[in-house]
């Protein structure tokens, strides 16, 4: 056994040495001791469960920042010192985030918005002959709106993902086997519960019937090693904001035919060869897709982040996430009126999942359970319906329900202080009054104050509410 600082939830006062690799962080990141004011007075450490939405960004990404940060200018047409500096960082950021992916010599990396942004882009690029779409896309049922939406304005398939793995497989043959399907997208992990899908074997499966297999990757590359090339996927997008990077950059790599051929993506300077007033005559390569300026920056940040998370050690990193996730699912599944939610039957928590924990507690809506955990607990964690609308009412949570997500920059504690809230809610309820306020929950009353540089104040009415996130 092992002694820990933080007690167990079942008395021992000992935590034994499963959970001993995740009792401090496996990386540093950036506002890792923000103190968060609590709703009853005092102030406690942010624990930040809530990586599955925007990560923080590395330490070691934010002093690269500063470093490249005076160089930053045009790219791609100056001649200045400054530009040609800034060019060659934004260029290479293509050659570093290939081969995090284990991408192939030829493989376009085209910089976009986020994975939403990328899927939207390779929407526009399916193989079209004679004004007509060569085959179908073929997707499930429990994709992220951005692995969904993008696709309902091609011909398009949806698929009812089974109770089981094998199952829902054996579903996408049947339906490969009807013939006329051009691309099957699928997530590379569930945002909503942290399964993950078997990559390798659904890209053999596409390419048995003449399809192409695109990932969404978004939730599974900042978890879990990605090698586009011997896993024979043909197109993987994810986001920096969810791998420890900031600026809102996202990138799309894969196989070029399509993306050369295709609809350019955004129509501007830089993604023509040469424009004329009656016509243009598109550029191919990255160029064709990232018209106007290049955010440089989130580029650049978003490679170094790839570089951070490709040095880690494979067995310490998987140890220290498995260590966190199965003291919480543990921990949650002894209180009563919790729920842990899944959507397979035959996925292992401790091998086939990432950092994400989906929950719901009996009696309480999510958004209130939330509110609480943050006003009187200082855990920021997520409720909702995740942007996978049709999944959460396939798991009976029309209304949403809460999710728990981490990374390298968490600790045990993370998860004890928010097991404690909800036995502590469990025990005697709520320890302060809540109203609804602009569809969100919110502390009555509440006269904490954010930082004097922040726009607003908690508690008061602001941006209109995600009811999808």
């Amino acid at each position: 056994m092992t002694t820990a600082i933080f007690p167990s939830t079942s008395g021992t006062g000992l935590l034994d040495d499963r959970f001993a690799a995740a009792g401090r962080p496996l990386a540093a990141v950036t506002g890792a001791e923000i103190q968060a004011p609590l709703i009853q007075g005092g102030h406690v450490r942010y624990a930040n469960l809530d990586y599955g939405a925007s990560a923080p960004a590395l330490s070691v990404v934010s002093a690269y920042l500063n470093e490249i940060l005076p160089f930053y200018a045009s790219v791609h047409r100056g001649a200045g010192y400054a530009s040609q500096i800034s060019t060659s960082v934004y260029e290479n950021a293509r050659n570093i985030v290939r081969e995090f992916v284990g991408g192939r010599a030829d493989d376009s990396v085209i910089f976009t918005r986020n994975t939403t942004d990328s899927l939207n882009l390779l929407a526009g690029c399916l193989p079209v002959v004679d004004h007509h779409h060569t085959g179908e896309v073929l997707y499930l049922d429990i994709e992220h709106h951005a692995n969904l939406l993008p696709w309902q304005g091609v011909p398009h398939r949806s698929v009812v993902a089974s109770e089981t793995i094998e199952g829902t497989i054996a579903a996408l043959r049947a339906e490969l086997e009807h013939g006329d399907v051009s691309l099957l997208a699928v997530t590379g992990a569930s945002n909503v519960t942290g399964e993950i899908l078997p990559i390798r074997r659904l890209a053999a499966l596409a390419h048995e019937f003449g399809a192409r297999i695109a990932v969404d990757a978004a939730q599974l590359a900042p978890h879990r090693r990605i090698n586009i090339a011997a896993d024979d996927v043909d197109y993987v997008a994810f986001s920096g904001h969810k791998l420890y990077a900031p600026f809102g950059a996202g990138v799309l790599v894969g196989r070029p035919d399509w993306l050369d051929a295709g609809t350019p993506h955004l129509a501007g300077g830089g993604a023509v060869s040469e424009a004329r007033l009656d016509g243009v005559s598109w550029a191919t390569g990255p160029a064709r897709h990232e018209g106007g300026s290049p955010n440089v920056l989130g580029a650049a940040t978003l490679a170094r982040a790839t570089q951070v998370v490709a040095a880690l050690d494979p067995e310490q990193w998987h140890a220290h996430e498995a260590a966190i996730r199965s003291f919480l699912v543990e921990g949650l599944q002894k209180i009563d009126g919790v729920t842990v939610h899944q959507i397979f039957s035959d996925t292992n928590p401790d091998t086939d999942t990432i950092g994400v924990v989906n929950f719901s507690l009996a009696g309480y809506d999510a958004g209130l359970v939330a509110a609480y955990l943050s006003a009187e607990h200082g855990v920021g964690l997520r409720d909702g319906r995740f942007c996978a609308h049709p999944l959460l009412k396939r798991l009976g949570l029309p209304s949403g329900s809460l999710r728990a997500s981490f990374g390298v920059g968490s600790r045990l504690e993370d998860a004890q202080r928010l097991l404690a809230g909800i036995e502590e809610l469990r025990r005697t309820g709520l320890g302060w009054d809540y109203v609804v306020d602009s569809g969100r929950w919110v502390p009555a009353n509440d006269t904490r104050t954010y930082p004097d540089w922040a726009p607003n104040t908690p508690g008061t009415a602001g941006a209109a509410p995600c009811a999808q996130d």
